[in-house]
């Protein structure tokens, strides 16, 4: 009766991609294929081409869905603020989008994986350097805080190290003790290292904690170099 009633349901890109969205959050990445996410449709997967052109086309999709949940997220905020505190209504707009991500937290792998920048991620950064305009911020010091947050502005921060995998713990445990003594730093630091709130992470080192830390480092960094073209007069330079 579900695939009846899904099927009297016009088929549409947007209904593919929130699926798409809904069957990853239920089974996981791995899970999507276009068969198993036409099943889910409730139709034969030839009918998803008159829709998308393949996989990659669902992955762009997904981004998409993903990203306007985050503009959504963050289209409340009075970025007004920004001319007296940026630093503030970006940490705002930040941690909202990582909200979103948290929800999702298969999602920064796709993100990272699309290899052109998709209308609604354009529309994200559009208002990230709203903010930083608005803030005092000339285009080049500007271009210079985007590179610097790199992927935080969307809410996550790439891995430091792989996380491990259950069947690798016991072969970790043994490199650990080979490199002990030629990496002692290294080791103690992953040995003492713990992130346990499963629903505050977006990988092995992305938790919360971590993730706000970085983005506070920045973000004060960002403030001083403002404040020091402020103070030359709008004279773009660092040292």
């Amino acid at each position: 009766m579900a695939r009846t009633a899904s099927a009297r349901t016009p088929l549409s890109r947007e209904r593919v991609f929130r699926s798409a969205v809904e069957l990853v959050d239920a089974e996981g990445l791995g899970a999507l294929t276009m068969r198993h996410l036409a099943e889910a449709l409730g139709v034969e997967a030839m009918s998803l081409y008159h829709h998308v052109p393949n996989k990659e086309g669902v992955l762009d999709g997904i981004v998409e869905v993903i990203v306007a949940e985050m503009l959504d997220a963050v289209a409340d905020l009075d970025t007004s603020r920004a001319e007296s505190d940026w630093a503030a209504v970006m940490r705002e707009r930040v941690l909202a989008a990582r909200e979103v991500l948290l929800r999702h937290p298969w999602a920064p792998d796709v993100i990272e994986s699309r290899r052109a920048m998709i209308p609604a991620v354009v529309l994200y950064y559009e208002g990230v350097l709203a903010i930083l305009r608005r803030g005092g911020f000339s285009y080049d010091l500007a271009h210079h805080a985007l590179h610097a947050l790199g992927s935080r502005v969307l809410g996550f921060t790439q891995e430091l190290f792989e996380p491990d995998t259950p069947e690798g713990d016991e072969a970790n445990e043994e490199t650990f003790r080979q490199l002990a003594e030629q990496l002692p730093n290294l080791v103690g630091m992953l040995s003492s290292v713990s992130h346990d709130a499963a629903d505050q992470t977006l990988g092995w080192c992305d938790d919360q904690a971590e993730f706000e830390f970085g983005l506070d480092v920045l973000l004060n960094g960002l403030e001083l170099a403002r404040s020091r073209y402020a103070s030359r007069g709008g004279t773009d330079g660092f040292s």
